[in-house]
């Protein structure tokens, strides 16, 4: 595929279309091979020889040569850079000798290992690429909860090599660990695969519950060496370590080879349809990158687009069918949605279908930025920003995975910080990637671990390290609250009930929400239960594989959204309020007359309507109320208090500040996820001119789970580079008054008003004026543990 000169055409554009703002090449990478160590066992080099790996590349020697040592090692390199051969061949050769070595035993004595994978796909992928190796040792065999109840007795007693994932180990395997005991005393090594996704409040109940089965690993005479696998990120030796509690060391030098690709960052057109406040709309992300996914398909140039929403996923799907549909009729066939919360045997098929060709499109979540094997693909799409400058790179770097050159388009969406960077590509290319941020010591995370933990085997004072300072004080007031008992010979589970319950993985409590089609009960999907006032209220449009449907109920205490069959031409938003209570003032810096803080707040959060807007434009078609509960939310915030001499200096008068201030928070909101690897879903914020516990006017963004998830920690670190590119982004964005792509967003409850983008602009040059003495990552070097 030719680069430049064809991108305009591939994507659908004229000779220079105004939407395309720049454009990036990323110069092919040639491949450093370097022998196969001499420790590898000559079945095991034969068996990736009849696969054509003959040589593998300096990065995966080096790997394997690490964890072979005994060390804890992360192999954090670009997407298809290999990363499967590095952790696969020291285990497969620990494996495959022990197996040698015990063949006169009856029962199988040798070495074993466990693949942890944070979806089943990938790990239903890693099994496949196993056992294309045909080494008759190894017996390798995924544990999930698609996996047949007569067939798990036979993993645990023979496989050697377990490929499952976190909840399954948290569910199945920890708390029955006499059952997998000979499992335990033979452990070896354990795969943390595409460990980066481990961040937020999922990445600190993954730290906790590593720290748990290296316990119950020691418990039963075993040490194994943890190896991970990881996209790049900013020092993945100090997040590889915190994610599994022990020093780690790090394999960064990518060797292997790789196509050029070519990067579009592509802005959508502004229509002449207003929205809130009379400001002009963009084009909407789903409706630009489902007219360029059609493009490309038509063209036969296999495709994925990426987008962060499980319903915009439906909806791009959705929509390049439709247009396809005017090119030929076997096009919408071959074009299909994929995301979280399919049954099993959908997930199957569709997989099956994108390795095979037979599908030429894909609009997916995240779940297949993973390493999921798809290559192939010709070309990558990017609907809004994923999140982190990792994630942009992994997804596509999904494309030229063969070695072929590649194309790819971030296309912004009505986003601040979408809007800031199509216009600042420097800030993607020229800036190092983010860490992975989480944090293991969240009470509300450690505290129903040290349960599980307690129930699995008693806690004693040996064990306190293993799970930080902060787990002292949580044993001592779980036995207060009655849910662990002292005794001498340590900590003891006190219920009947399983503690392993009290512990949600995934989410922020409560337990999924089930879709269920009403009149036939079938179930559709589920849902988090976070999301459910957001997304399964009544009304709510709920879209299922190109299916839509409009809520009926919610009901909360069953668990339970009735969903049924309809065709509206809208979508459906959510709308709320939101009060801030301070809890704590953990840290605090004086920027002149201005006073950032860090510490624990109280947030009570309501939704009370919903709007239906159209697809294309996203013009308001009609808003109704929602009579939901609020509810609490305790967690860990940043926030500014601005003092109002400096204000009235400042030519910000009592009339235009809640303006100012509105605009400033939702606009830093949108601009968080530079300098942390957050979702702009991930965090909150209210701003108002007085504050009844600062007494003063205060802009407070707070993490949206509770204890904290480590986002607005990073912005209190970060705040002088936050705050700088908030106020650029909103000064450069071409909108008079303010508008989605810079002050205006979609989840506020007072209809986006007041909002004064004039004012927010200054008012962001008043809090940074007395920044100059501060350093830009203020406190980052004290705080133990910060990325």
């Amino acid at each position: 595929m030719a680069l430049h000169d064809s991108l305009i055409p591939l994507l659908g554009g004229g000779a220079h279309p105004e939407q395309l703002l720049h454009v990036r090449e990323i110069p092919a990478r040639r491949a450093e091979h370097e022998p196969w160590p001499a420790w590898a066992h000559p079945d095991v080099v034969d068996a990736y020889a009849s696969l054509g790996v003959h040589e593998p590349w300096r990065h995966q020697v080096r790997g394997a040569d690490l964890a072979h040592s005994g060390a804890h090692t992360i192999i954090s390199t670009g997407t298809a850079s290999g990363k499967s051969l590095a952790y696969q061949l020291p285990v497969l050769d620990e494996i495959h000798r022990s197996e040698l070595a015990d063949q006169s035993t009856l029962a199988p004595a040798g070495s074993v290992a466990l693949y942890l994978a944070p979806t089943k796909a990938l790990a239903a992928d890693q099994l496949s690429a196993i056992e294309a190796l045909k080494l008759p040792t190894v017996r390798a065999a995924t544990y999930d909860g698609d996996t047949d109840p007569g067939a798990r007795r036979w993993i645990r007693d023979h496989a050697n090599l377990v490929l499952a994932n976190p909840d399954m180990l948290h569910y199945g395997v920890l708390p029955n660990h006499p059952a997998w005991a000979r499992f335990f005393r033979r452990l070896r090594y354990v795969i943390i695969d595409e460990a980066h996704s481990y961040r937020g409040v999922f990445g600190s109940h993954v730290a906790n519950l590593l720290r748990r089965l290296r316990r119950i690993c020691a418990s039963y005479g075993s040490s194994p060496v943890f190896i991970g696998a990881s996209a790049t990120s900013a020092e993945p030796a100090a997040s590889f370590s915190r994610l599994i509690g022990a020093p780690a060391q790090a394999v960064t030098e990518d060797s292997s080879p790789h196509g050029s690709t070519t990067v579009a960052f592509w802005e959508p057109q502004l229509t002449d349809l207003r929205g809130e406040n009379g400001a002009r709309s963009r084009r909407t992300v789903i409706a630009e990158t489902s007219d360029l996914l059609a493009n490309l398909v038509s063209a036969q140039v296999r495709t994925i687009a990426f987008i962060k929403s499980r319903r915009g996923a439906e909806s791009i799907a959705a929509t390049s069918r439709r247009l396809l549909e005017e090119v030929h009729p076997s096009l919408p066939g071959r074009v299909a949605a994929y995301r979280s919360g399919y049954l099993p045997e959908e997930r199957r098929a569709l997989e099956a279908s994108l390795r095979s060709g037979e599908l030429l499109g894909v609009a997916s979540t995240s779940a297949l930025e993973l390493g999921i094997d798809i290559s192939g693909l010709d070309a990558v799409l990017v609907a809004g920003w994923p999140g982190t400058r990792a994630s942009l790179m992994q997804q596509i770097g999904r494309a030229g995975r063969s070695g072929q050159d590649a194309l790819a388009a971030f296309v912004a969406s009505d986003d601040p910080l979408d809007t800031y960077l199509v216009h600042h590509p420097e800030a993607v290319f020229d800036v190092a990637v983010e860490a992975t941020v989480f944090d293991p010591s969240n009470p509300y995370v450690l505290g129903p671990h040290l349960c599980a933990a307690a129930a699995e085997l008693p806690l004693t004072d040996t064990d306190l390290g293993l799970f930080g300072p902060s787990s002292p004080g949580l044993l001592g007031q779980l036995t207060d609250q009655g849910y662990l008992r002292r005794r001498p010979a340590g900590w003891f589970w006190t219920h009947p009930q399983s503690a392993a319950a009290m512990v949600n993985l995934r989410a922020d409590g409560g337990g999924p929400i089930s879709i269920v089609e009403a009149g036939t009960g079938s179930l559709l999907g589920t849902m988090d239960s976070p999301q459910s006032h957001y997304q399964a209220h009544p009304g709510a449009v709920y879209v299922h594989q190109g299916r839509t449907y409009v809520v009926e109920s919610l009901n909360e205490q069953d668990h339970c959204a009735v969903v049924s069959r309809a065709s509206p031409d809208y979508y459906t938003q959510a709308r709320d309020v939101t009060q801030i209570e301070v809890i704590d003032r953990g840290e605090a810096e004086q920027w002149g007359e201005v006073l950032v803080n860090f510490g624990d707040v109280k947030v009570t959060t309501q939704v009370v309507s919903f709007q239906r807007k159209a697809f294309a434009s996203n013009e308001i078609l009609g808003e109704e109320p929602l009579e939901l509960g609020a509810r609490d939310l305790f967690t860990k915030s940043v926030w500014f208090e601005i003092d109002n001499e400096l204000l009235q200096k400042g030519g910000i008068s009592a009339e235009e500040l809640p303006g100012a201030l509105h605009a400033a928070e939702h606009a830093a909101i949108g601009l968080l996820p530079l300098v942390a690897s957050s979702d702009r879903w991930d965090i909150g914020g209210v701003s108002t001119a007085l504050h009844a516990d600062t007494g003063l006017p205060t802009i407070f963004v707070y993490d949206g789970h509770p204890g904290g998830a480590g986002f607005s920690e990073r912005g209190f670190q970060a705040a002088r580079v936050w705050l700088a590119a908030t106020r650029d982004a909103i000064a450069a964005c071409e909108c008079s008054d303010g508008c989605p792509s810079c002050v205006q967003s979609p989840k506020c409850g007072n209809r986006n008003n007041p909002l004064s983008k004039a004012g927010a602009v200054r008012l962001l040059s008043l809090i940074l004026s007395g920044s100059e003495g501060a350093p830009v990552e203020a406190g980052a070097a004290a705080r133990p543990g910060a990325d």
